[in-house]
């Protein structure tokens, strides 16, 4: 029997080329590999984004169509929604009662991200939040967790809980999640920053063909290639590392014209917009025929949420065991 895989992402509404190059490639590799479970993280969603859930629901079927459009195949798969799965919740408060409070503030995210957006958001919520991720991972007891080397300390921090139950109850019932790590790519933005819905910089999965051309029309190239023939650095040029991703065959010739002067900036540009609007067009098309359909996107996470609390619920069974507590 294939291990199983769970990942998930936060619902922060369209995927972009971010989300399409670093996870959910990935995620089709995975689904033909592993029993794989992959979810919309909502709950997560809420530690930074309390003040104003309201978006979340229709966030949700943003990001599903997403998924399924770009490949995530729920009959390959098991797709659902976190709060579908109300076992998380009572595993989370189960497993808060041995979790040493020093453990999830060591956790670097956490002393980041506090440095970053203030003390507003030093919530129970947020500081629970690897606890809650580590229940994700446990409660359908998965083997792999596909993580890039910054978030190990979370992945440890979950086998530590793991552990720490196991050595508590003298019982045995997860298995240690590994870590399957993950190259994902840092996608420059629009910027040449990292491609970011907070940046502002994002091409999306659903941009129309002139939208898409418009965002990399407004693409900072070589400030030193002012003109077509002026020699060209394409290594510093953002274009030119999308252009790895969606021309990838042409690259070494795009690398030689751009330096040589024979390719410019116009036309570089053009090329790379042409590209990634003929590889998002059955995408696009396919999101909006979901969309359409909002009965079928319902009926596809009710499966899934199934599946998943079938396995929950056994979980919690056995928690609730070795503790002694039924």
């Amino acid at each position: 029997m294939a291990e199983r895989v769970l990942s998930g992402m936060r619902p922060t509404g369209r995927l972009h080329l971010g989300h399409f190059l670093g996870v959910i490639r990935n995620w089709i590799a995975l689904q033909k590999e592993y029993d794989a479970f992959f979810m919309i993280a909502d709950w997560h969603a809420l530690t930074t984004g309390f003040k104003d859930p309201s978006s979340i629901p229709g966030d949700i079927r943003e990001v599903l169509s997403d998924y399924i459009a770009s490949g995530v195949d729920p009959g390959r798969c098991t797709l659902y929604v976190q709060s579908h799965v109300p076992e998380i919740a009572e595993l989370t408060t189960l497993l808060a009662m041995i979790t040493p409070v020093s453990w999830l503030e060591l956790c670097p995210s956490y002393k980041g991200q506090i440095q970053e957006l203030g003390g507003e958001i030093a919530t129970y919520g947020f500081l629970g939040y690897p606890l809650l991720q580590t229940c994700d991972i446990i409660v359908v007891k998965a083997h792999i967790v596909p993580v890039g080397e910054d978030q190990l300390p979370h992945l440890e921090l979950a086998r530590e809980i793991v552990r720490r139950f196991h050595h508590t109850y003298k019982k045995e019932v997860f298995p240690e999640p590994r870590a399957k790590l993950t190259d994902f790519p840092n996608v420059p933005g629009t910027d040449g920053r990292k491609m970011s819905k907070s940046y502002g910089n994002t091409i999306d999965l659903a941009d129309e063909p002139s939208v898409i051309a418009k965002k990399v029309n407004k693409m900072i190239t070589d400030e030193k290639k002012i003109y077509k023939h002026d020699p060209g650095r394409p290594e510093i040029c953002s274009v030119f590392s999308l252009q790895k991703y969606f021309n990838a065959p042409l690259v070494p010739t795009i690398d030689a014209d751009c330096r040589s002067g024979k390719l410019g900036c116009v036309a570089c540009k053009k090329m790379l917009s042409e590209r990634i609007a003929a590889e998002l067009a059955p995408i696009r098309e396919k999101r909006a025929e979901l969309l359409a359909h909002p009965e079928t996107l319902n009926q596809i996470v009710a499966e899934g949420a199934e599946k998943s609390r079938g396995v929950a619920r056994e979980t919690l069974r056995d928690v609730k065991r070795a503790m002694k507590l039924c």
